[in-house]
């Protein structure tokens, strides 16, 4: 089974008392690429998370959100800070006395003045990567799931591609003998057209014939394409991801495409040639996004 590069995945879970909600999205990219979003307090599982997720993404750039939906209860609960309500309280008497107020100042005024009810310092327990990882394992799940799917619809237009390749590189094979033949009836009679009715040099004419269709012979081109061919498509029927090695077949069959192409000299090789130039740019564009 191939895998597209491109998924999302999402879970969401209970760990340390809280909510945890777990976001991935993939995008083509040369290389695994980790691009981490997590709270502070869970940033220390980094480390955890990018080991994790290098066991099923080969490839790709992995942006991952980590936050909370619904944090942890601090330990400690509330607790009142008297120093910072006698000052707090000092000092709305004074304004009370400069604006010329008088009457009590309201309980619920001083209760929201700052730093007169904190927080306990204990703060909230730690985060194991234990917590975590089973959230992490359904968001990863889940994105697996969708670059599988894309990653079968990839591997089908493929292998669509190098068939259309094939073809067109069999009818090339076709039409080789005869571009030959007529390369040398051209020759003939372009000889006969010089001498004038003059006798010519057999011994010669067959030497220019022989070099030109040595010059012209696609014959090891065609044998290293169609082997590129088989190996490509070897390849699309292997489960362990392949993108890497595709893109460097595609290399090789580009090279090869071209070298038959220069030596056409014929208006309907020519036109194959071009044909399998096209099928082999938008072979590479799908590639792109295999893993």
């Amino acid at each position: 089974m191939h895998y597209s590069m491109t998924g999302f995945g999402a879970a969401e879970g209970e760990a340390a008392g809280g909510t945890v909600r777990v976001e991935i999205r993939t995008v083509n990219h040369r290389y695994f690429n980790l691009a981490p979003k997590l709270p502070g307090d869970l940033a220390s599982l980094e480390g955890d998370l990018r080991e994790r997720l290098r066991k099923d993404f080969d490839r790709g750039h992995v942006a991952v959100s980590v936050r909370w939906v619904e944090a942890p209860r601090a330990e400690g609960g509330l607790t009142l800070n008297l120093d910072r309500a006698r000052e707090a309280m000092a000092r709305l008497r004074e304004l009370q006395m400069a604006v010329g107020l008088s009457g009590d100042i309201p309980l619920d005024l001083l209760a929201r003045q700052p730093d007169v009810f904190v927080t306990g310092d204990v703060g909230r327990a730690v985060v194991a990567w234990g917590d975590i990882a089973p959230i992490v394992e359904d968001a990863v799940r889940e994105c697996r799931a969708m670059r599988r799917r894309e990653g079968g619809v990839l591997a089908t237009e493929l292998r669509g591609r190098l068939a259309e390749i094939r073809s067109l590189a069999e009818k090339v094979a076709q039409r080789a003998p005869e571009r030959l033949v007529a390369e040398r009836d051209r020759i003939r009679a372009g000889g006969a057209v010089l001498l004038d009715g003059r006798a010519a040099d057999e011994t010669r004419l067959a030497q220019e014939i022989a070099f030109l269709a040595d010059k012209l012979d696609i014959t090891e081109e065609q044998v290293r394409l169609r082997a590129h061919l088989d190996a490509a498509e070897a390849l699309l029927e292997q489960e362990q991801p392949v993108g890497k090695q595709l893109g460097f077949l595609a290399q090789e069959l580009g090279r090869e495409i071209n070298t038959i192409g220069s030596k056409a000299n014929d208006a309907e090789i020519a036109h194959r040639v071009i044909a399998m130039k096209g099928e082999l740019e938008k072979f590479r564009e799908q590639l792109e996004n295999l893993e």
